[in-house]
Protein backbone atom coordinates (compact mmCIF):
# COMPACT_ATOMS: atom_id res chain seq x y z
CA UNK A 1 0.00 0.00 0.00
CA UNK A 2 1.38 3.24 -0.82
CA UNK A 3 0.00 4.55 2.72
CA UNK A 4 -0.06 2.73 5.88
CA UNK A 5 -2.81 3.06 8.20
CA UNK A 6 -3.19 1.47 11.92
CA UNK A 7 -5.38 1.58 14.43
CA UNK A 8 -4.10 1.09 17.91
CA UNK A 9 -6.16 1.79 21.58
CA UNK A 10 -7.48 5.19 19.34
CA UNK A 11 -4.34 6.16 18.03
CA UNK A 12 -4.42 6.18 14.03
CA UNK A 13 -1.19 5.73 12.88
CA UNK A 14 -0.84 6.99 8.64
CA UNK A 15 2.52 6.67 7.41
CA UNK A 16 3.38 7.49 3.75
CA UNK A 17 5.35 4.59 2.06
CA UNK A 18 7.78 5.29 -0.49
CA UNK A 19 10.84 6.06 1.15
CA UNK A 20 12.54 4.87 -2.25
CA UNK A 21 11.57 8.31 -3.73
CA UNK A 22 12.10 10.34 -0.41
CA UNK A 23 7.82 9.66 0.43
CA UNK A 24 7.26 11.84 -3.04
CA UNK A 25 3.55 12.17 -3.26
CA UNK A 26 1.96 11.00 -6.66
CA UNK A 27 -1.38 10.94 -7.58
CA UNK A 28 -1.98 7.12 -6.08
CA UNK A 29 -0.44 8.51 -2.51
CA UNK A 30 -2.49 11.67 -2.40
CA UNK A 31 -5.74 9.82 -2.93
CA UNK A 32 -4.63 7.30 -0.45
CA UNK A 33 -3.97 9.97 2.00
CA UNK A 34 -7.34 11.11 1.17
CA UNK A 35 -8.90 8.05 2.22
CA UNK A 36 -6.89 8.09 5.14
CA UNK A 37 -8.49 11.74 6.75
CA UNK A 38 -11.74 10.14 5.88
CA UNK A 39 -11.34 7.29 8.29
CA UNK A 40 -10.16 9.40 10.54
CA UNK A 41 -12.99 11.88 10.43
CA UNK A 42 -15.31 9.17 10.76
CA UNK A 43 -14.58 6.34 12.81
CA UNK A 44 -15.53 7.10 16.41
CA UNK A 45 -12.76 4.69 17.27
CA UNK A 46 -10.26 7.32 16.66
CA UNK A 47 -8.95 10.25 18.63
CA UNK A 48 -5.83 11.31 17.99
CA UNK A 49 -3.68 10.83 14.43
CA UNK A 50 -0.16 10.60 13.55
CA UNK A 51 1.53 11.13 10.07
CA UNK A 52 4.82 10.33 9.30
CA UNK A 53 7.15 8.95 6.43
CA UNK A 54 8.91 5.84 6.56
CA UNK A 55 12.43 5.21 6.63
CA UNK A 56 14.35 8.37 8.47
CA UNK A 57 15.21 10.26 5.62
CA UNK A 58 12.49 11.90 4.61
CA UNK A 59 8.78 12.50 6.25
CA UNK A 60 7.87 14.03 2.38
CA UNK A 61 9.50 15.55 -0.47
CA UNK A 62 5.67 17.06 -1.47
CA UNK A 63 4.56 16.03 -4.79
CA UNK A 64 6.25 13.87 -7.07
CA UNK A 65 7.85 16.29 -9.36
CA UNK A 66 8.36 13.66 -11.86
CA UNK A 67 4.45 12.54 -12.25
CA UNK A 68 2.69 15.14 -10.63
CA UNK A 69 4.44 18.47 -11.87
CA UNK A 70 5.35 17.16 -14.81
CA UNK A 71 1.42 15.99 -15.84
CA UNK A 72 -0.83 18.16 -13.91
CA UNK A 73 -4.57 17.49 -13.81
CA UNK A 74 -7.05 19.26 -16.78
CA UNK A 75 -8.83 22.47 -16.31
CA UNK A 76 -12.17 20.71 -15.43
CA UNK A 77 -10.49 18.77 -12.52
CA UNK A 78 -10.17 22.74 -10.99
CA UNK A 79 -13.72 22.46 -9.75
CA UNK A 80 -13.98 19.27 -8.95
CA UNK A 81 -13.05 20.56 -5.26
CA UNK A 82 -14.71 17.65 -3.29
CA UNK A 83 -12.55 14.69 -4.89
CA UNK A 84 -9.53 13.39 -2.64
CA UNK A 85 -10.04 16.31 -0.25
CA UNK A 86 -6.52 17.49 1.34
CA UNK A 87 -5.68 18.26 5.12
CA UNK A 88 -5.09 21.50 3.96
CA UNK A 89 -7.56 22.05 1.20
CA UNK A 90 -11.57 21.41 2.10
CA UNK A 91 -11.47 18.15 4.48
CA UNK A 92 -12.50 19.25 8.37
CA UNK A 93 -10.70 16.61 10.35
CA UNK A 94 -11.23 18.03 13.89
CA UNK A 95 -9.92 15.27 15.57
CA UNK A 96 -5.82 16.64 16.65
CA UNK A 97 -3.18 15.14 14.36
CA UNK A 98 0.29 15.32 15.09
CA UNK A 99 2.97 15.07 12.36
CA UNK A 100 6.65 13.35 13.18
CA UNK A 101 9.10 14.41 10.90
CA UNK A 102 11.89 12.49 10.03
CA UNK A 103 14.02 13.82 7.41
CA UNK A 104 13.66 16.23 4.39
CA UNK A 105 10.22 18.57 4.69
CA UNK A 106 9.65 20.39 1.65
CA UNK A 107 7.29 21.72 -0.62
CA UNK A 108 4.01 19.79 -0.50
CA UNK A 109 5.55 18.38 3.25
CA UNK A 110 5.24 21.92 4.52
CA UNK A 111 2.01 21.98 2.91
CA UNK A 112 0.66 18.59 4.91
CA UNK A 113 2.75 19.93 8.38
CA UNK A 114 1.33 23.37 8.51
CA UNK A 115 -2.19 21.29 8.34
CA UNK A 116 -1.37 19.19 11.68
CA UNK A 117 -1.50 20.49 14.90
CA UNK A 118 1.47 19.11 17.04
CA UNK A 119 4.40 18.69 15.37
CA UNK A 120 7.55 16.53 16.60
CA UNK A 121 10.75 16.97 14.11
CA UNK A 122 14.02 14.83 14.42
CA UNK A 123 17.21 16.23 14.77
CA UNK A 124 18.37 15.69 11.20
CA UNK A 125 14.91 17.16 9.73
CA UNK A 126 14.88 20.30 7.55
CA UNK A 127 12.21 22.40 6.10
CA UNK A 128 11.82 24.36 2.85
CA UNK A 129 9.27 25.90 0.16
CA UNK A 130 11.15 25.14 -2.96
CA UNK A 131 8.61 25.57 -5.42
CA UNK A 132 10.05 29.17 -6.43
CA UNK A 133 12.87 26.96 -7.57
CA UNK A 134 11.01 24.99 -9.79
CA UNK A 135 8.71 27.83 -11.26
CA UNK A 136 6.20 27.45 -8.95
CA UNK A 137 4.77 28.89 -5.06
CA UNK A 138 3.82 27.12 -2.15
CA UNK A 139 1.15 26.91 0.36
CA UNK A 140 2.25 30.68 1.29
CA UNK A 141 -1.02 31.54 2.85
CA UNK A 142 -1.14 28.78 5.38
CA UNK A 143 2.78 29.37 6.06
CA UNK A 144 2.37 33.30 6.50
CA UNK A 145 -0.35 32.85 9.21
CA UNK A 146 2.15 30.40 11.53
CA UNK A 147 5.38 32.93 10.68
CA UNK A 148 6.98 36.01 11.48
CA UNK A 149 6.37 38.33 8.31
CA UNK A 150 10.28 38.49 7.72
CA UNK A 151 11.10 34.93 7.99
CA UNK A 152 8.06 33.71 5.92
CA UNK A 153 9.39 36.20 3.11
CA UNK A 154 12.80 34.74 3.54
CA UNK A 155 12.11 31.34 3.09
CA UNK A 156 9.26 31.69 0.14
CA UNK A 157 11.73 33.82 -1.57
CA UNK A 158 14.54 32.17 -1.33
CA UNK A 159 13.18 28.34 -1.75
CA UNK A 160 16.30 27.55 1.44
CA UNK A 161 16.18 25.23 3.84
CA UNK A 162 15.95 25.90 7.47
CA UNK A 163 17.10 23.12 10.21
CA UNK A 164 14.91 21.86 12.66
CA UNK A 165 16.29 23.81 15.55
CA UNK A 166 15.54 26.87 13.88
CA UNK A 167 11.88 25.59 13.02
CA UNK A 168 11.43 25.05 16.76
CA UNK A 169 12.33 28.70 17.33
CA UNK A 170 9.97 30.37 15.19
CA UNK A 171 7.36 27.77 16.47
CA UNK A 172 6.60 25.33 13.47
CA UNK A 173 7.66 22.41 15.32
CA UNK A 174 6.83 21.61 18.93
CA UNK A 175 9.54 19.97 19.89
CA UNK A 176 12.92 18.44 18.86
CA UNK A 177 14.17 15.20 19.79
CA UNK A 178 16.74 12.72 18.18
CA UNK A 179 15.59 10.53 15.19
CA UNK A 180 15.65 7.60 17.61
CA UNK A 181 13.23 8.98 19.89
CA UNK A 182 10.94 10.23 17.15
CA UNK A 183 7.66 8.28 17.19
CA UNK A 184 7.88 7.86 20.71
CA UNK A 185 7.93 11.31 21.45
CA UNK A 186 5.08 11.62 18.99
CA UNK A 187 2.81 8.73 20.36
CA UNK A 188 3.33 10.17 24.08
CA UNK A 189 1.38 13.16 22.79
CA UNK A 190 -1.22 11.29 20.74
CA UNK A 191 -1.80 9.13 23.87
CA UNK A 192 -1.82 12.40 26.36
CA UNK A 193 -4.43 13.40 24.19
CA UNK A 194 -6.67 10.92 24.04
CA UNK A 195 -6.89 10.65 27.58
CA UNK A 196 -8.92 13.82 27.71
CA UNK A 197 -12.95 14.17 26.64
CA UNK A 198 -13.13 13.07 22.62
CA UNK A 199 -15.57 15.79 22.12
CA UNK A 200 -13.91 18.58 24.25
CA UNK A 201 -11.03 17.73 22.14
CA UNK A 202 -12.46 18.23 19.12
CA UNK A 203 -14.39 21.26 19.98
CA UNK A 204 -11.46 22.89 21.02
CA UNK A 205 -9.36 22.51 17.92
CA UNK A 206 -12.73 23.60 16.03
CA UNK A 207 -13.13 27.00 18.40
CA UNK A 208 -9.26 27.78 18.01
CA UNK A 209 -9.75 27.06 14.08
CA UNK A 210 -12.14 28.95 13.61
CA UNK A 211 -11.68 32.02 15.21
CA UNK A 212 -9.48 33.33 13.77
CA UNK A 213 -11.23 34.44 11.08
CA UNK A 214 -13.86 35.61 13.30
CA UNK A 215 -13.61 38.96 15.52
CA UNK A 216 -13.58 38.62 18.95
CA UNK A 217 -17.08 39.20 20.08
CA UNK A 218 -18.25 36.32 17.51
CA UNK A 219 -15.21 34.29 19.02
CA UNK A 220 -16.41 34.34 22.48
CA UNK A 221 -19.83 33.81 21.44
CA UNK A 222 -18.93 30.47 19.54
CA UNK A 223 -17.13 29.53 22.88
CA UNK A 224 -19.69 30.04 24.90
CA UNK A 225 -22.25 28.08 22.93
CA UNK A 226 -19.85 25.04 22.23
CA UNK A 227 -19.43 24.50 25.90
CA UNK A 228 -22.77 24.71 26.62
CA UNK A 229 -23.09 21.82 24.05
CA UNK A 230 -20.16 19.71 25.84
CA UNK A 231 -22.05 20.43 29.02
CA UNK A 232 -25.09 18.17 27.96
CA UNK A 233 -22.95 15.28 26.82
CA UNK A 234 -22.01 12.36 28.87
CA UNK A 235 -18.86 13.20 29.28
CA UNK A 236 -19.58 16.78 30.17
CA UNK A 237 -21.16 15.17 32.81
CA UNK A 238 -18.36 12.52 33.25
CA UNK A 239 -15.79 15.37 33.51
CA UNK A 240 -17.00 17.12 36.98
CA UNK A 241 -18.50 13.55 38.55
CA UNK A 242 -14.96 11.90 38.20
CA UNK A 243 -13.27 15.56 39.55
CA UNK A 244 -15.57 15.43 42.46
CA UNK A 245 -15.27 11.74 43.35
CA UNK A 246 -10.97 11.64 42.88
CA UNK A 247 -11.00 9.43 40.35
CA UNK A 248 -9.63 8.97 36.73
CA UNK A 249 -12.79 9.79 34.20
CA UNK A 250 -13.79 7.59 31.56
CA UNK A 251 -14.73 9.42 28.46
CA UNK A 252 -16.44 7.70 26.10
CA UNK A 253 -17.41 10.20 23.18
CA UNK A 254 -20.64 11.16 24.08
Amino acid sequence: MPIDVAVEKGICTIVINRPERLNALDAEHYHALAEAWCRVRDDAEIRVAVVTGAGDRSFTAGADIKSVLTDPPGYDEMWLTQRDQRLDHGIEVWKPIIAAINGYCLGGGMTLMLATDIRIASENATFSFAEVKRGLIGVTSHAYRQLPHAIAMEMFLTGDSIDARSAAHWGLVNKVVPQSQLMEAAIDYARHISLNAPLAVQAAKELALRSRDADLATALRMEQMFNRVLMATEDGKEGPAAFAEKRAPQFRGK
